[in-house]
């Protein structure tokens, strides 16, 4: 049973979303050493990039700081690396755009993800249709697949029927970020997608509260919260703890 397995044996998963390099790498490591250590089961591991087109204003902030403070592929893997150092043992999914992944060569980056004790990726601007070289690259590695309620049906049944580690469902239409309410008609998306395949699903986009957690995990076998996460930790005098804090609240909303 690999680290992704041994998550989904305890549903639902609480999965939060950071960037590394936000507000500078040494935060950004230690928060994430955070999460996982209070509360996370899984954690996207955000890969900046100048042009993210699925996020939405506060993940795109977080990013550019990371950007502005020098992080680049090699030193995220390098972070993966330490975190791995530090005793973080679930798993670590690297959520990045394909372009640096293909200036830093697709079979290399692969390679020395795998070593750095990544997990799986998540790339949301790759077609299922174009992902061949990239999974064929992987090897074990899973690349998880992104569904959306604007997913065609033939297209939702071939992806979901393929999908390795879990599926990434999409809760509505657009970018990431905090909302006030879920999406309407979430647990039939949720219904559709489990006639096709056995892999666990997991919510994303406009999760923001322990209570919508709550709400999405009596539905969905994972909780995914990327813009509250950063929003929350980031805008923190003491960002650690506050990872702390963020992580306890969701694993209790979620047990």
């Amino acid at each position: 049973m690999n680290r992704i397995e041994s998550a989904f044996t305890t549903k639902p998963i609480f999965m939060p979303y950071f960037p590394l390099g936000y507000p500078d790498l040494e935060t950004s490591i230690d928060v994430i050493e955070a999460l996982a250590k209070n509360g996370a089961d899984l954690i996207e591991v955000g890969l900046s990039f100048s042009d993210p087109l699925a996020d939405g204003p506060v993940i795109q902030h977080a990013t550019q700081i990371a950007l502005e403070k020098g992080i680049t592929v090699k030193k995220s893997l390098e972070a993966v690396k330490e975190l791995r150092r530090r005793g973080v043992d679930i798993p670590l999914i690297l959520m990045g755009y394909y372009n640096p992944m293909l200036a830093y060569g697709l079979e290399t980056f692969v390679r020395d993800a795998a070593q750095a004790g990544a997990d799986g990726f998540i790339v949301p601007d790759l077609p299922a249709e174009e992902s061949k070289e990239f999974e064929e690259a992987a090897g074990d590695l899973p690349l998880i697949r992104m569904l959306a309620p604007t997913t065609p049906p033939e297209r939702m049944e071939a992806i979901a029927r393929s999908a390795k580690g879990f599926i990434y469902l999409v809760s509505v239409t657009g970018i990431t970020g905090e909302r006030k309410s879920l999406a309407e008609g979430l647990g039939d998306l949720i219904t559709q997608v489990r006639e096709h395949t056995s892999a666990p699903v997991c919510v994303g986009f406009g999760i923001s509260t322990p209570e919508q957690a709550k709400e999405v995990g009596e539905m969905a076998d994972g909780v995914i919260v990327g813009s509250a996460c950063v929003k929350t930790i980031g805008g923190s005098e003491k960002p650690v703890e506050a990872a702390r804090q963020f992580a306890a609240a969701f694993r209790s909303a979620l047990r």
